[in-house]
């Protein structure tokens, strides 16, 4: 099976979209005039994101120097805003250049994507998924560059899935409570690489109830 086909089987098997704030009408007006590409309705999603990504790091700006822009600057707040310096970040459908606020002491911490953070929400899953889907490293550096243009190295790629394996393992290492009155078994089917061969595999889980939580 090729990498473009088992992540599409991958992308029909995720849960249904969670519901979406709706967007004014005079909102879409501005971005559609008429009949639209593909292409277009990407560009504009992009473009779209770029501004909410940006006025929202500029929302937190405000909030850590005290006052918004444009407004007069209170006199016990020493510091203030410092122009802006341009970061590209690689989001799930493909890199993005977006303009962080900075201010004049350096203090500002972004949180919506912090400091020397290179993906945006989304990119680090679908990483993962095509990780558990059976595709190496070296597959998912070739679907990255064809499907988004995106080019990322091997290492890139290692450390995201190394990070959750970190995660996998602390958590399977965590205590557990001496007894569980009640336990659940059950087993998923996925297709895991081993030797080089992709195989279907049960991974068995065992979900227990203990002093009135699941555990």
């Amino acid at each position: 099976m090729s990498p473009r086909s088992m992540y599409a089987k991958q992308d029909e098997q995720e849960k249904p979209a969670a519901a979406l704030p709706k967007i004014p009408k005079e909102l879409i007006d501005q971005f559609v005039s008429g009949p639209m590409s593909a292409e277009a309705v990407n560009a504009a999603s992009m473009a779209f994101r770029k501004a909410l990504i940006e006025r929202a790091q500029g929302a937190e700006l405000s909030h850590h120097l005290g006052y918004p822009p444009g407004a007069e600057k209170p006199g016990e707040v020493g510091n203030h805003r410092n122009g802006a310096t341009g970061k590209t970040v690689l989001t799930e459908d493909g890199p993005l250049r977006i303009d962080v606020p900075r201010d004049r002491q350096g203090s500002f911490e972004p949180l919506l994507i912090p400091k020397h953070e290179r993906r945006f929400t989304g990119f680090d899953d679908k990483i993962v998924a095509m990780y558990a889907r059976g595709m190496t490293v070296r597959e998912i550096q070739g679907f990255l560059a064809e499907q988004y243009g995106t080019e990322v190295s091997p290492e890139f790629i290692s450390s995201v899935t190394d990070a959750v394996m970190a995660e996998v393992t602390a958590w399977q290492a965590r205590p557990l409570e001496p007894v569980y009155p009640v336990v659940f078994f059950d087993a998923l089917r996925v297709k895991i690489r081993e030797d080089a061969v992709v195989r279907n595999r049960a991974i068995y889980l065992a979900p227990g109830r203990a002093a009135g939580r699941h555990a």
